[in-house]
């Protein structure tokens, strides 16, 4: 009887190829940003199976850093531009009610009848703020109320021309162009034309004048 003989291909120790496992890939495609590696299993024909570190390349490194510093970026430049657009409106308001507010206030300022002096003025004191609410009530006291009634004079301004400096949430300056017409007793009337830099102060929601500076 012949010996049984055994081909190399019916080893008992054949070799076993593992089936490879397209999870691990598919999950580090669709990982991202998440991971830095990826564990992938693989198999050989003469060994058992061993992990494989899948890396990422300095392309997606570059791209998982920059996004984020992109985001905030443009959410910083968001919030500037908000900002500068609501500072530059909120100043544009100033401007435009703290010159209506020198106007008509400067108008009172140098306005009255030698009859009405002490009302008008006392009145006009309501538009000042600060020392120059104090200075304003001391002159008009000693010297301007006195002298419209003993004298008979009657004053009256008006603003031709008026334009904002500079204005802010609380603080303004504004330029003025004034003609004031005074007439004493039955005296023809004289008229004179001065410019005044007046700032203003917001106090309680009213533009007020502060200083009063003839220019």
């Amino acid at each position: 009887m012949k010996g049984i003989q055994h081909r190399p291909d019916d080893a008992i120790g054949a070799s076993i190829t593992a089936p490879r496992d397209d999870s691990a890939d598919a999950h580090a495609d669709s990982a991202g940003c998440a991971d830095s590696e990826v564990i992938a299993v693989t198999a050989n024909d003469t060994g058992p199976a061993h992990f494989r570190p899948r890396r990422f390349g300095w392309q997606t490194l570059a791209t998982c850093v920059a996004l984020p510093v992109l985001l905030v970026a443009l959410a910083i430049g968001a919030g500037l531009l908000k900002w500068q657009n609501t500072t530059a409106h909120t100043n544009q308001v100033a401007a435009t009610e703290s010159v209506r507010a020198a106007a008509d206030a400067t108008v009172a300022l140098l306005s009255y009848r030698p009859e009405t002096v002490e009302r008008d003025l006392d009145g006009a004191r309501g538009r000042l703020t600060g020392q120059f609410l104090d200075s304003y009530t001391s002159l008009t006291r000693d010297v301007v109320i006195p002298g419209a009634q003993q004298k008979q004079i009657a004053a009256e301004a008006s603003i031709p021309a008026a334009a904002s400096i500079s204005a802010s949430r609380n603080h303004a300056v504004v330029l003025l162009f004034v003609n004031q017409t005074v007439t004493v007793g039955k005296d023809a009337p004289t008229s004179t034309s001065s410019s005044v830099r007046v700032a203003l102060d917001k106090v309680d929601d009213r533009w007020l004048i502060a200083q009063f500076d003839p220019v």
